[in-house]
C-alpha cells in the first residue's frame, strides 16, 4: 500500500477511535454503579435503537471480512455462512427473544435459574458463556490484525499485527469499564449505520461495473477464480470426501442453532423495557441483517471477479482482506487516489465493526463472570445488599480486563485462521452447551437442576475437546500448531456431534435425577415467559 493510502487510513482509524471514546466518555457520566445500568443500560432503549444495536453486535468482522473472503475463495460453499447466519435469526425470533426478555434480568443463566437451583446452574452457564465469548473475541481480533497488517504493508506476524491486537484489546476494556451497556449500545448503533452504508456503497459500485447484470458478475467471478463453473457449484470447499461433506452439515447446524445461545446477543434483549419491544427489536434487526448478508454475496463474488481469487489468497490465505482489496480496485486500482480513499474508508468501517463487536462480547463475558460465577460464590457469604451489587459491578470491570488479556493471547496464535470460520466454532459451542439448557428450561416441565448442569457440561466439554483434537488445532498447514499432529477428530466443526450430546446429556440428567421438578415454579415461569407478568 502507498504512503498516502496508509496516512489516510490511519487518519480515519483515529477518527473512529476518537468517536467511540467520545461516546464512552458521554455514557460514563451517568452512574454505572448499579447492575441494571452497567449490564442493561437502564432498559431505556427503543425497539429501533436496540434493533440497530443487535445488528451492530451480530454483523461482525466475520461477516464483513471473513464471509466475503470465503465467498471470494470458495464461491457457492462460502455462501453457506451468509445463509446460515441469516436463517439463525428465525430461530431467535420464533423461540427465544420474547421469552428470554420476560424471564431474565442480565444474563442467560437468569432464565435457566428462574425455576432451578441457582448456584450449580449459574456456575455451569457462566463458564460456558465465557468460553463462547472468548472464541468470538479471538475472531474479531484476528480480523483486526489482518486488516491493519495489510494496510500498513506488513506480514501477518509482524509488529503491526501484534500492536493492533493489543490496541483493540485495550480499547474494548476501556469501553466496557467506563461506559457499560449504554456506551456499548451507542457504539454498536453508529457502527451498524456505517457498516450498512459502506456495504451498500461497495455493492452498488460492483453492480455498476457489470451494468446491474448479476449473471455477468457470477460468470466473471467463476472465470477469475481459476475453478470455472465449479466455483458456482457446491463442493469446492466442502465436497470431495465424506469428511468434507459431513463438515458442511456440521457447520450449517452450528450456524442455524448457535445464535440463540450467544450470550452477547441474548443480553441485548434486556436493554428494552418490555417483551414486546424485544420482539420488535428482532424484527428491525432481521431486516438490517438480511439486507447485509445479501450484500456480502455480491462483495465476495465481486472480489473474485475484479481482484481475482489468487490475488485475494496471496494477500491473506484465509481471505480476510478480500473487501479492502475490492475497495482498492473499485476506486481505481493500486496507486490511485480514488482507490486509496475507498479502501481506507472500507478499512475504517471494518475497524469500527471490530471495535463495536468486541465491546459487546466483552461486556457479556464480564457479566457472566460477575453476575453468575462471582455472585454464586458470594451467596454463601452474605445477601446481595446494595454494597454487594456495587461490588459485583467492580468485579465485572476486572473480569473485562482478564477476558481481554486471554483473548489477545489466543488471537496472536490464531492469526492464520479465517475469522468467519473462528466464529463458526463459537457458534458450535453456544449451540452445544447454552441452547439445550435454555430450551429445556423454557419448554420441558420435568427439567431439573441436574439436567441443566449435565446439558451445559455435556455440550461444552465435548465441543471444546473435539475442537482441540480437530485439524483446527494441529495436523494442518493453517492449524494453531502446524508443527504437531494430534488431530484424531476429522471434522473442523464439532456441532454435528456436540449438539446432540448436549441435548442427550440434559435429558439423561433429568431422567436420572432424584430431584422432582417444581411444578409450581415451572407454571410461574411459563406464565411469566408468555405474558410478561412479573418481568423485571
Amino acid at each position: 500500500m502507498s504512503g498516502d493510502h496508509q496516512t489516510l487510513t490511519l487518519l480515519l482509524f483515529s477518527v473512529v477511535v476518537a468517536a467511540t471514546l467520545a461516546i464512552t466518555s458521554w455514557a460514563g457520566r451517568r452512574r454505572q454503579g448499579s447492575p441494571e445500568e452497567f449490564y442493561a443500560g437502564g432498559r431505556l432503549f427503543s425497539p429501533m435503537e436496540n434493533g440497530f444495536a443487535i445488528a451492530g453486535d451480530y454483523m461482525s468482522a466475520a461477516s464483513f471480512l471473513g464471509i466475503s473472503g470465503l465467498i471470494a475463495l470458495y464461491g457457492y460453499d462460502g455462501m453457506l455462512y451468509s445463509i446460515g447466519f441469516l436463517v439463525a435469526w428465525l430461530v431467535v425470533l420464533m423461540l427465544v427473544a420474547e421469552l428470554v426478555r420476560n424471564c431474565g434480568r442480565y444474563t442467560l443463566a437468569d432464565v435457566v435459574a428462574a425455576r432451578l437451583r441457582e448456584r450449580p446452574v449459574r456456575i455451569a452457564l457462566g463458564a460456558s458463556s465465557v468460553t463462547v465469548s472468548v472464541l468470538y473475541l479471538v475472531a474479531q481480533m484476528v480480523g483486526a490484525g489482518a486488516l491493519v497488517a495489510l494496510l500498513l504493508g506488513g506480514s501477518m506476524g509482524d509488529a503491526a499485527h501484534t500492536w493492533t491486537v493489543l490496541g483493540v484489546g485495550a480499547l474494548m476494556v476501556t469501553y466496557v469499564c467506563l461506559g457499560g451497556m449504554r456506551a456499548t449500545t451507542w457504539i454498536q448503533i453508529v457502527k451498524a449505520v456505517l457498516l450498512m452504508a459502506g456495504a451498500l456503497t461497495l455493492t452498488v459500485l460492483v453492480l455498476l461495473r457489470y451494468g446491474g447484470d448479476l449473471g455477468a458478475l457470477l460468470n466473471g467471478a467463476a472465470e477469475r477464480s481459476g475453478h470455472g463453473a465449479d466455483f458456482l457449484a457446491p463442493g469446492l470447499k466442502y465436497g470431495g470426501d465424506w469428511t468434507s461433506r459431513v463438515d458442511f452439515v456440521s457447520l450449517g447446524l452450528a450456524l442455524v442453532l448457535g445464535t440463540a445461545g450467544l450470550p452477547h446477543i441474548l443480553a441485548r434483549f434486556y436493554t428494552v423495557p418490555t417483551a414486546r419491544a424485544a420482539r420488535r427489536s428482532v424484527v428491525w434487526s432481521v431486516g438490517l441483517i438480511g439486507s447485509f448478508y445479501l450484500m456480502t454475496i455480491v462483495l465476495g463474488t465481486g472480489a473474485a471477479a475484479l481482484v481475482g481469487t489468487d490475488a485475494v489468497r496471496a494477500a491473506s490465505p484465509a481471505g480476510n482482506t478480500a473487501v479492502p482489496l475490492l475497495s482498492l480496485e473499485l476506486g481505481g486500482g493500486a496507486g490511485t487516489r480514488g482507490g486509496a480513499a475507498l479502501a481506507a474508508v472500507a478499512a475504517a468501517v471494518a475497524f469500527a465493526t471490530i471495535l463495536a463487536v468486541v465491546a459487546g462480547i466483552t461486556l457479556a463475558a464480564s457479566a457472566a463472570v460477575a453476575h453468575d460465577l462471582y455472585a454464586s460464590l458470594r451467596v454463601r457469604r452474605r445477601p446481595a445488599a446494595p454494597q454487594g451489587r456495587r461490588e459485583e459491578v467492580g468485579v465485572a470491570r476486572v473480569a473485562a480486563a482478564v477476558v481481554g488479556a486471554v483473548a489477545v493471547g489466543l488471537s496472536l496464535l490464531a492469526q492464520e485462521l479465517n475469522v468467519a470460520f473462528l466464529v463458526g466454532l463459537a457458534f458450535a459451542v453456544a449451540a452445544s452447551a447454552n441452547l439445550p439448557a435454555l430450551l429445556y428450561a423454557l419448554f420441558w416441565r420435568r427439567f431439573t437442576t441436574r439436567g441443566a448442569v449435565w446439558a451445559v457440561w455435556g455440550g461444552l466439554l465435548p465441543a471444546v475437546a473435539l475442537v482441540v483434537l480437530s485439524p483446527v488445532v494441529s495436523g494442518a498447514p493453517h492449524a494453531l500448531f502446524p508443527g504437531v499432529d494430534f488431530a484424531v477428530f476429522p471434522l473442523e466443526n464439532p456441532a454435528l456431534v456436540s449438539v446432540p450430546l448436549g441435548f442427550c446429556a440434559g435429558w439423561l440428567g433429568t431422567v436420572c435425577s432424584r430431584e422432582r421438578a417444581d411444578e409450581s415454579r415451572y407454571a410461574e415461569v411459563e406464565v411469566r415467559s408468555l405474558t410478561g407478568a412479573g418481568a423485571v
